[in-house]
């Protein structure tokens, strides 16, 4: 009695019909995923860096030594360790910062415009900054100078 309801079972789960229905629900979740690469728009390079430039700000605002020196160029890091990165910051000293634009003269360099508020004599201040930001293999970095 038990090996028939086994053979119903297993003839069941292998019929045609439960077959075209696995078939069509991995057809339809295929189409979800190629649907969803589709409608995902490539960023541009502005964007990439514009956003790696004020993660980096962000950091530095928050006292984030370790985060803020890992966005500095290989180039910058093989020359200065963080613990001497760290001696060149005024922790405390920004008060907000907001990347306002970015500028590529070359698929290689880009330069980015900054808005930073700090404390200056008991008053806060606003200025601009400009920084250049290099690609290095993949991906994009600043460049300190």
């Amino acid at each position: 009695m038990n090996s028939l309801s086994t053979q119903q079972a297993e003839f069941r789960l292998t019929s045609p019909g439960v077959n075209r229905i696995a078939a069509r629900l991995a057809a339809g979740i295929l189409v979800i995923i190629l649907g969803g690469c589709a409608t995902i728009a490539p960023r541009s390079t502005e964007e990439i860096v514009k956003e790696r430039a004020q993660a980096r700000w962000d950091a530095l605002v928050k006292s984030d030594i370790n985060t803020a020196y890992g966005y500095l160029s290989p180039g910058s890091r093989a020359v200065s360790s963080v613990f001497d990165y760290a001696g060149t910051i005024r922790r405390g000293f920004w008060k907000s910062a907001v990347v306002d634009k970015v500028e590529c003269g070359s698929a290689q360099s880009c330069e980015v415009s900054a808005t930073i508020e700090y404390e200056f004599m008991g008053s806060r201040t606003k200025t601009p900054l400009r920084e250049t930001w290099i690609r290095d293999g993949s991906d994009w970095w600043y460049l300190q100078k």
